[in-house]
C-alpha cells in the first residue's frame, strides 16, 4: 500500500499493491494497521456502503456534520467515476478547496476523505459499482450537502451539464457560501 498526499490537508490517495499473474490479480483493499501507520492517522471504519449507478449520475456533494461527521475510504469495484472531495473544515488551511481524481476498477486507486469534507462523484462509464467505508455511523439529522454546480467551487465534472443526472434532493443542496450558517463544523 502506498499513501499519496493531495493538495488538501489529510485527504489522501491510497494505491494498493496489486499482484498480477496469469490467473488474474490479488490485492489487499484495506489494512487498518498499515493505513494508520503509513498515513499517521488513527482511523477505524465501522460501516461499509455500496451503490450502483449509470452514466452521468452525480451523487453529491454530501457530508455528515458535527459529532456524526464521517471519514470515508472510497473506491470503484466496476466502472469509472470522477471523485471529488471538498474541504469544509472552517479552520483548515485548505478550507473551500476541492480535489478530484478518476477512480476506476482498472486503476484500483482509492481516496481517503477525512471528516469535515463534502464528497461526491459522477459516473464516467456506462455503469459503476461504488464502494466505501465510513468511520462513523450514518445519521440522517446530520446530513448536509453542497450544490454540485456551485459557482464558488467551480468543479469541472468532466461531463456536459446535459449528461448529468442528479436527484431532486441534491438539486436543493446549499451553495458553498451559504454553508457557514447551516452546519456545525467538525
Amino acid at each position: 500500500m502506498e499513501i499519496i498526499e493531495t493538495p488538501l490537508q489529510d485527504c489522501l490517495v491510497v494505491k494498493p499493491a496489486v499482484f498480477n499473474d496469469p490467473r488474474g490479480y490479488f490485492f489487499e483493499s484495506f489494512n487498518e494497521q498499515k493505513f494508520n501507520e503509513l498515513s499517521g492517522l488513527n482511523v477505524h471504519f465501522v460501516q461499509d456502503n455500496q451503490s450502483f449507478s449509470t452514466y452521468g449520475v452525480l451523487r453529491g456533494l454530501h457530508f455528515q456534520a458535527g459529532e456524526h461527521a464521517q471519514a470515508k475510504l472510497v473506491r470503484v469495484v466496476k466502472g469509472e467515476v470522477l471523485d471529488v472531495a471538498v474541504d469544509v473544515r472552517e479552520n483548515s488551511p485548505t478550507y473551500g478547496q476541492h480535489f478530484s481524481i478518476v477512480l476506476s476498477a482498472e486503476n484500483k486507486l482509492q481516496l481517503f476523505v477525512p471528516r469535515g469534507f463534502a464528497h461526491g462523484f459522477v459516473v464516467l462509464s456506462e455503469e459503476v459499482e461504488f464502494f466505501y467505508k465510513c468511520d462513523n455511523y450514518y445519521n440522517k439529522a446530520s446530513e448536509g450537502g453542497i450544490l454540485y454546480k456551485d459557482n464558488d467551487l467551480n468543479i469541472d465534472w468532466m461531463l456536459p451539464e446535459s449528461d448529468i443526472l442528479v436527484s431532486d434532493k441534491d438539486t436543493k443542496n446549499s451553495t458553498f457560501a451559504a454553508l457557514r450558517t447551516e452546519i456545525e463544523y467538525v
